[in-house]
């Protein structure tokens, strides 16, 4: 709400509030959750909500609002509220997916989670995922490439995340069978990872972003 005497065109308001409201089942996720968690590496501009309605994206001020709808396997298994938390910002009830979640979303779809540096930057702010509840989440997906790659970032991150071989066998029954691109739409040249099946550019492999120079 605006208090008394503020002018509704100037005063400050919060996005991640706008972007919860904009429909009655909307659920921050992606990059946005990750800024609602705090973990977020970069602020962005672009602000993403779930929902079971497609609606058109929005633009207030200098902020971009995006809907995306729940994925298939989720809506087809009814489970669109699997890892959905109840938080509250500034007295206001919101819903927003859990980091556990918002891992293997951001892996899934990287485009709404700022692109691989920014992925891997914000997770690894992170000191503690439910690994159970990462895999069991990435495996209601029913996709094998984004089984892949939340396979490859929890072998990646083993000492940082606790992660052994009973998370990660799992995730490596159901790779896929072929070398599948770690972003189908930007197949960038790389270097095959044969465990997981996934061609993965050497920037992400070596993670070239945290070499100082």
């Amino acid at each position: 709400m605006v208090p008394p005497g503020a002018d509704p065109a100037t005063f400050p308001v919060d996005p991640c509030l706008l972007a919860a409201k904009m429909t009655d089942d909307a659920v921050l996720g992606y990059h946005t959750a990750l800024e609602f968690h705090g973990r977020a590496h970069s602020a962005f501009e672009r602000f993403f909500y779930l929902t079971a309605r497609r609606s058109v994206s929005v633009t207030f001020r200098s902020h971009q609002f995006r809907c995306v709808l729940f994925a298939k396997a989720l809506r087809a298994e009814g489970q669109q509220n699997f890892g959905v938390m109840q938080a509250e910002r500034a007295g206001v009830d919101v819903r927003v997916t859990s980091l556990e979640c918002t891992l293997v979303d951001v892996l899934d779809r990287p485009e709404l989670g700022g692109g691989w540096e920014e992925i891997w930057r914000s997770l690894e702010s992170v000191e503690f995922f439910d690994l159970d509840t990462v895999v069991q989440y990435a495996l209601l997906l029913r996709n094998a490439t984004t089984v892949a790659k939340v396979g490859f970032f929890l072998d990646q991150h083993r000492d940082a995340l606790m992660v052994d071989d009973a998370h990660l066998e799992p995730l490596r029954e159901h790779r896929p069978k072929q070398p599948h691109y770690l972003a189908r739409s930007d197949r960038k040249s790389g270097r095959l990872v044969a465990e997981w099946n996934l061609v993965v550019p050497v920037e992400v492999l070596e993670q070239a972003w945290a070499v100082v120079t």
